[in-house]
């Protein structure tokens, strides 16, 4: 399945929270879109990783993404060795995405950003034709994306770009809210966590607020980049 957008999490909410916006306006344009999560979450003080299963396929259908696959790299434990690059190798080559949105390069939780540079790196190495991987038993064409964007998570980095979603807020909210045992429910007698309580929703918005600020508009995703970005015509930017 060939992709126009693939957007990497380390853990099933971690798209939803950071680009879910951004990946319904370019749904909404005609691009093909796929999720790929690292792990099934299964660290995670709330939930389960059958029930985020569960959770993420609903999301997905929210969102209307063509494909979304969990992975099964160890939650907290990844090691970012020659073995897990290799499985993300097989997944950017299978997809073959023109742009990778993935972590945040720094975050609060450790996880986010040495998955940021795991991912990165396997998008290098999915490029080289001296690394052969197998999909199905057919060999690989290697593949390299045009550009790996990082979504900005807990932390407020200052983002290179970003990107209007202001027409698909509802929508994104609705895709976080999927993730029910992770947010804020009043019946749930699990644990709280810093993203359950009842407000946290409010500053996912807040941060958004922040973003869209020097664009002028309501709702806008930050992305940092890796390289310098061109574009066409400087009178379409914001």
């Amino acid at each position: 399945m060939k992709l126009d957008i693939l957007a990497v999490g380390i853990h099933p909410d971690d798209v939803e929270l950071s680009c879910s916006g951004t990946i319904l306006k370019h749904i909404a344009a005609g691009y093909s879109v796929g999720i790929l999560d690292l792990t099934e979450g299964e660290l995670g003080t709330r939930g389960t990783p059958e029930l985020r299963r569960k959770e993420a396929a609903n999301s997905a259908a929210i969102l209307g993404v063509d494909t979304r696959e969990i992975m099964k790299l160890k939650d907290g434990f990844f090691t970012g060795d020659h073995l897990e690059i290799l499985e993300i190798v097989k997944r950017i080559r299978k997809y073959q995405p023109e742009i990778v949105l993935c972590n945040a390069v720094c975050d609060r939780h450790p996880d986010h950003g040495r998955a940021s540079k795991l991912v990165s790196e396997a998008c290098f190495y999915a490029g080289l034709r001296k690394i052969e991987t197998l999909h199905e038993g057919v060999q690989q064409s290697p593949w390299r994306p045009k550009a790996v964007y990082h979504y900005i998570q807990d932390r407020q980095l200052e983002p290179d770009f970003v990107v209007d979603v202001t027409p698909f807020i509802d929508k994104k909210i609705a895709s976080i809210q999927a993730f029910s045992s992770q947010f804020y429910d009043p019946n749930s007698k699990e644990p709280m966590t810093p993203i359950s309580s009842q407000h946290f929703l409010e500053l996912v918005k807040a941060k958004m607020r922040v973003f869209a600020r020097d664009i002028q508009v309501e709702f806008a995703e930050g992305f940092t980049v890796e390289r310098t970005i061109g574009i066409d015509d400087i009178m379409q930017l914001k």
